[in-house]
């Protein structure tokens, strides 16, 4: 008996920290998460408030397809499609870059702090902002960043059509991430949005 009590005290002396009663975590053992911005650091975190409720536009669960269709999971091969986690890891990341690839009015409506704004338009052209050199034809991205990419959710084609072009304009497919949830799927959760 005695062995099975010091078992078990080992192992919940090994288990992660966990929130406290009544606090909202991202993980059991990750409250919050500091990313830098170029207004200075900002906390992400989950609203509190247990009776939070998604609004507006992100209640929404149907579209008209075309243009609102469901994406695919991967929007083009070698690119890999990422959850919340993954990407707070990725906006801890100094040598990564999250992209919000929206159009302006989406973006001034709230985004990931942390996210740079390309719109989706933009980005093949803007490949030098993502660790690519301008050339004589077009960019060498031999030591691309890794780039994260998102747009408003599983049904908006703006990030999987800002990934393809990239890949067009030479961006390497593997060091491209695919946020597929995007801002729905970020609010739904109750995750810090800008302002």
């Amino acid at each position: 008996m005695k062995r099975i009590a010091l078992t078990f005290a080992a192992v919940l002396a090994a288990a992660p920290v966990v929130a406290e009663e009544g606090e909202v975590g991202i993980r059991p053992d990750i409250l919050s998460v500091t990313v830098q911005t170029e207004s200075g650091p900002i906390e992400i975190e989950r609203i509190q408030d247990t009776e939070n409720r998604i609004q507006g536009d992100w209640a929404k669960t149907s579209r008209n397809c075309p243009n609102f269709c469901v994406q695919p999971m991967s929007p083009a091969p070698g690119v890999t499609t990422i959850g919340e986690l993954e990407l707070l890891d990725l906006l801890q990341d100094e040598d990564a870059v999250v992209v919000d690839s929206r159009v302006a009015r989406w973006f001034e409506d709230g985004a990931i702090p942390g996210a740079v704004h390309i719109p989706y338009t933009e980005a093949a052209d803007r490949l030098d902002e993502l660790g690519c050199e301008i050339d004589f034809e077009g960019f060498d991205c031999a030591n691309a960043k890794p780039v994260a990419l998102y747009c408003n959710g599983n049904w908006c084609g703006q990030s999987p059509t800002a990934i393809r072009r990239m890949i067009e304009a030479g961006y390497p497919a593997e060091k491209i991430y695919y946020y597929r949830g995007g801002m729905q799927a970020w609010r739904m959760l109750g995750l810090t949005v800008t302002q």
